[in-house]
């Protein structure tokens, strides 16, 4: 849940387009980081008080990732956990570089692919988080329900649609473009999200039941963040409502449209990563293609 803390922050930072607050890094006006005012700026600055509350959360969940690290290799037996443990401390170093690069050099592109690249670590942390979890262990190496083909690989496709999806809403924040593409990519994540979480509730797997609801969830939280933030950002001219720039629900609305956005994606990685496992532990039946036409057939042999 840490990780959510520096996102959220960025996200309020690129709605409030405070991300130039400080023109350098990693100092704060030629000061160090930890022992800049930064208390101060609150009424007289909001910009420089957000954008450097996003670089102090940013520092205190690299620090939890050392932590995590040094506690991981002291208490986990599993190689593959360990390894996810480092990844996680290396991707939130290169995350602090690339926001660095990003204030250096000025470029609206480089917070764009920060924004993605903080999506991504915070999945990864939600990986790691369930990779520990005594439950999903247990859960994956238990044998129960069953998935097609295809189910498999709109499990396995969903995320990266998520994540195109995602940066075309990063393009139109940013750049100001790809409105047009960001709707119609709504359209289609939604449409992809639905098949798979009902795939998902219908397996008979406790794992994957909890990653359907958990899919349905976000997407539902999504689709109403998303409508509010159209409107707080573009308005409704037809019925007489115009969007005031840089007003509270703006503020609100589009920054948590953006972590919305995050939790979908987090929502289906888990369930690419538990179903990879699955299947993988041979936890879960994959029905074959001439298995699905003998039920089918027997299906309606037996229909009256």
């Amino acid at each position: 849940m840490i990780a959510l803390i520096p996102i959220g922050m960025g996200s309020l930072v690129t709605t409030l387009g405070a991300g130039m607050a400080f023109l350098d890094w990693p100092s704060s006006d030629g000061q160090n980081m930890l022992l800049y005012p930064w208390l101060q700026d609150f009424r007289s600055n909001p910009d420089k008080f957000v954008e450097h509350g996003h670089r102090l959360a940013g520092m205190l969940i690299g620090f939890m990732s050392i932590l995590l690290v040094v506690i991981t290799w002291l208490k986990e037996k599993q190689p593959w956990v360990r390894r996810m443990s480092v990844l996680v401390l290396v991707a939130v170093i290169a995350q602090g570089l690339l926001g660095g690069m990003r204030v250096r050099m000025d470029r609206q592109v480089l917070a764009m692919i920060h924004s993605i690249t903080g999506a991504a670590f915070f999945c990864l942390c939600c990986m790691f988080a369930i990779a520990c979890g005594k439950k999903w262990r247990h859960q994956i190496s238990q044998k129960a329900g069953a998935v097609t083909p295809v189910l498999q690989g709109f499990a396995l496709l969903l995320p990266v649609l998520v994540i195109i999806q995602y940066l075309l809403g990063g393009a139109f924040r940013h750049l100001n473009t790809m409105l047009d593409e960001h709707i119609v990519g709504a359209v289609v994540v939604s449409l992809c999200s639905l098949f798979t979480a009902t795939g998902l509730l219908r397996s008979g797997n406790a794992a994957l039941v909890r990653n359907g609801k958990l899919i349905l969830a976000a997407l539902g939280f999504q689709i109403l963040l998303g409508l509010s933030a159209y409107v707080t950002r573009l308005g409704l001219p037809a019925y007489g409502y115009v969007a005031t720039a840089g007003s509270l629900s703006q503020s609100v609305f589009c920054s948590a449209h953006t972590v919305g956005g995050m939790l979908l994606l987090n929502a289906s990685v888990l369930t690419a990563f538990t179903m990879r496992r699955l299947v993988r532990n041979n936890a879960v039946h994959l029905i074959q293609p001439d298995e699905q036409t003998s039920l089918q057939v027997a299906g309606e042999r037996g229909a009256p």
